[in-house]
């Protein structure tokens, strides 16, 4: 009996024993999905001015989960690093990831200046990157830095520019730490990118990961990074709705 359709192709890719980086893939792929099924419930949860903040968690995590899916069957038909897929998952990814600050500190004041700002400075840092890693692969170290500069210029807004200074003004402490722990994750969780970068062949670090190696920690890096990021809004948007529905009740 002939079938009157076909799976798509991920559903199909093998995964052979023992191999720890395709395992990452998928369970990447299972943990950034279960991420966006639960932010995607809580929108109808939190009161109203969070809903746009947990959308765009969902979306994350869903584009996240959609380019996973793709980058296992890429690596089990290859056996070679999904880097495309990872700059077209990262180019729509960061910038949402940059677009939550701007969401979570509209009522505090934001301006729109700050949400092209951080934008501008995701996709400077993500094309400079991916031109650095594939079409100037020989001159690597020199597109490194120019992507450093966007980075830089994220990390500077969050932690001394605008962002900290609108969180600061607010008087709200939740705000203030979800703020910093979003920055943490900036400066910290974010740290794992230009080391990867580096590591390439050719680059500063070149020799000292494998290939395989950095696979690995990309894989855990994005669910720790992307499924983190969307808990700290989590946090800061159930507790906010706490304190909304308790002054509405009394």
């Amino acid at each position: 009996m002939e079938l009157l359709f076909s799976f798509p192709s991920f559903f199909l890719a093998s995964i052979q024993s023992g191999d720890y980086v395709g395992f990452t893939f998928f369970i990447g792929s299972m943990a950034m999905m279960a991420a966006t099924v639960f932010f995607f419930f809580q929108t109808t949860q939190v009161e109203g001015k969070w809903r746009d903040s947990m959308l765009v968690a969902g979306l994350i995590t869903f584009i996240a989960a959609v380019h996973y899916f793709y980058m296992r069957d890429f690596w089990a038909e290859t056996g070679t690093s999904p880097t495309e897929f990872r700059y077209i998952d990262w180019i729509l990814t960061v910038p949402l990831m940059c677009v939550e600050f701007f969401l979570i500190l509209r009522a505090v004041g934001a301006k729109q200046s700050l949400l092209w700002k951080l934008i501008f400075y995701s996709v400077w840092m993500l094309v400079a990157g991916y031109l650095g890693e594939t079409v100037f692969r020989e001159s690597s170290a020199l597109w490194g830095a120019i992507s450093t500069i966007g980075y830089v210029g994220i990390v500077y807004e969050v932690w001394f520019g605008s962002a900290k200074k609108l969180a600061a003004n607010s008087d709200d402490p939740k705000l203030q730490g979800a703020i910093k722990s979003l920055g943490w994750f900036l400066l910290v969780g974010w740290a794992i990118y230009p080391i990867g970068y580096m590591a390439i062949p050719g680059g500063l670090l070149s020799g000292v990961l494998s290939l395989e190696s950095l696979d690995l920690f990309y894989n855990i890096g994005d669910a720790i990074n992307k499924i983190g990021f969307g808990l700290v809004i989590y946090a800061l948007a159930i507790s906010g709705s706490d304190v909304a529905d308790y002054a509405t009740s009394k």
